[in-house]
């Protein structure tokens, strides 16, 4: 891939603002009113963190089915988002909020952002990944690892095995080479410090950091900054020349790189250690005052439909909920399988989430 060329997957974008999908090229008579429409009008909006994609074709069945055009409401990332729809609970931006998920779920439900409703479809999915306890409040969309990501290449030319678990990323021959994410504002950077609560415990998280502070790890504030003007192996960020070889991203990222890469090289030039992931769960729910409630719920019951979990993989790189959603081979070949990915129930990072933040800030950013 150019070294000039950024990657334009919607997973590795930078790109705020409202975007319409439409399924014939135009806007509806209906959808004319605008951000007011109400009940009868033909136009769902999703709101979503920026990493939300989906193929044109994919979003114009969900028109032919339903009638609805989607119109994508991106807020930034995914913890600002839903900062975002808090802020205006009540009188919500949209009619679906997807994006919310297992390190995230207590606050949007401790603030009451969601009118329940069963999905149709939803006992396709395994009960592990539905995070509501039977009560509906959100439907579970998609799985993704949290995971370091490394430059092939830099290792290579240095002669130096990438790293593997979290307790190699404290060591000297890894010293200033890690980017991560600020736990305060970014996903993945909460999901990456709750991976090391996971791992560590209560009592030994804090001390792995003090360790990681005092290996030279750099905090930029999105993922969109870390992995495409501080990494080193992305597209974006040999166009920022990035200098950092490790970056906290997801497991799936790899096959980013394969898909965009002009010509497509046999192995992909990035990596994964295993040994540092955290699973998340991507879900969404039926905004509380949402103004086109029955196209939300269509909207619902379309992310789990095998049309769009199929969609999924290529378009956001994450893994499909519905069990009979194949993947694309590119996904597979490319993209890597953590067996085993560190976990947190909902409840234990509800009843530590904020007080990790704040501990996580005091030691690392200032």
């Amino acid at each position: 891939m150019s070294t000039t060329k950024k990657i334009t997957v919607t997973v590795l974008a930078a790109a705020l603002g409202v975007s319409t999908l439409a399924a014939c090229g135009g806007e509806s008579k209906d959808d004319s009113a605008g951000e007011g429409a109400g009940s009868g009008s033909k136009t769902v909006t999703l709101v979503s963190h920026d990493s939300f994609n989906a193929s044109p074709a994919v979003l114009k069945e969900f028109t032919k089915q339903t009638g609805y055009t989607v119109k994508v409401l991106k807020s930034g990332d995914a913890v600002e988002a839903l900062n975002k729809e808090i802020l205006t609970k009540g009188s919500p931006q949209g009619d679906v909020f997807f994006g919310v998920d297992n390190t995230t779920l207590s606050r949007a439900l401790d603030n009451d952002l969601f009118t329940p409703y069963e999905a149709k479809g939803l006992d396709r999915i395994p009960e592990a990944v539905q995070l509501d306890g039977g009560e509906h409040r959100v439907t579970p969309v998609d799985t993704g690892d949290i995971c370091v990501n490394y430059d092939k290449k830099y290792f290579a030319d240095k002669k130096l095995a990438p790293p593997r678990t979290l307790d190699d990323l404290i060591k000297p021959a890894y010293k200033d080479l890690l980017v991560v994410e600020n736990a305060e504002r970014s996903s993945p950077g909460l999901g990456f410090l709750l991976g090391t609560a996971s791992a560590y415990g209560d009592d030994g998280w804090q001390d792995y950091w003090k360790k990681l502070r005092a290996n030279g790890v750099k905090v930029v504030d999105s993922w969109e900054l870390a992995y495409n003007q501080e990494f080193s192996g992305s597209a974006g960020g040999k166009a920022a020349k990035g200098d950092r070889p490790l970056v906290v991203s997801y497991a799936s990222s790899p096959p980013v790189e394969v898909l965009y890469a002009k010509p497509q090289p046999k192995e992909a030039p990035t990596g994964v250690s295993t040994g540092t992931c955290f699973r998340q769960t991507e879900a969404a729910g039926l905004l509380k005052g949402a103004k086109n409630e029955a196209g939300g719920k269509a909207l619902l019951d379309f992310l789990i439909s095998k049309k769009f979990q199929e969609d999924m993989p290529l378009n956001m790189f994450v893994n499909p909920v519905v069990g009979d959603a194949k993947l694309p081979a590119l996904f597979t070949e490319f993209g890597e399988v953590v067996a085993e990915p560190r976990t947190m129930t909902p409840e234990k990072i509800a009843d530590n989430r904020d007080q990790w933040i704040q501990s996580w800030s005091s030691l690392v950013l200032k």
